[in-house]
């Protein structure tokens, strides 16, 4: 998948310009786009070859900003390790392994890959205990 101009979303068929603004987002449609804040929007979808999620869009700056941040998240909780392992394997297939690999936090490595003008980060991290993180920055 080439991500360099945006992101492809599999279900809705939607594809997501990189620096489109909020408004910009908001035209392209999609059940079930939410404004949790400014800035910030969020969406159930399927993307990354499947992966089932939702889907958060980040604006800087937050307001009449444009979208530099995609980060992919567990609508409903599941065990940590099954929900690491299924974010990789998807990330994986469409992407490729990972351009970096070090030790993590929590007994999970922390992955990076840079791809096509974006950076994919998986990692997690102790915050009121392990947190799981995924997300594709523009570069």
């Amino acid at each position: 998948m080439d991500i360099s101009n945006g992101f492809q979303i599999e279900q809705p068929n939607i594809f997501v310009p990189w620096r489109i603004t909020e408004s910009e987002l908001l035209a392209l449609g999609g059940d079930g786009l939410h404004n949790v804040t400014r800035g910030y929007y969020t969406a159930p979808c399927v993307s990354v070859g499947g992966l089932s999620c939702t889907l958060g869009f980040h604006f800087r700056p937050p307001v009449d900003g444009r979208l530099v941040e995609l980060e992919f998240f567990r609508r409903f909780a599941m065990p940590l390790a099954d929900s690491y392992a299924d974010f990789q394997k998807h990330f994986e297939s469409v992407f490729g392994t990972p351009t970096k690999t070090e030790d993590g936090s929590d007994g999970f490595p922390s992955h990076t890959w840079l791809v096509h003008g974006a950076r994919i980060v998986h990692y997690v991290f102790d915050r009121f205990g392990p947190e799981e993180h995924m997300r594709i920055q523009k570069r």
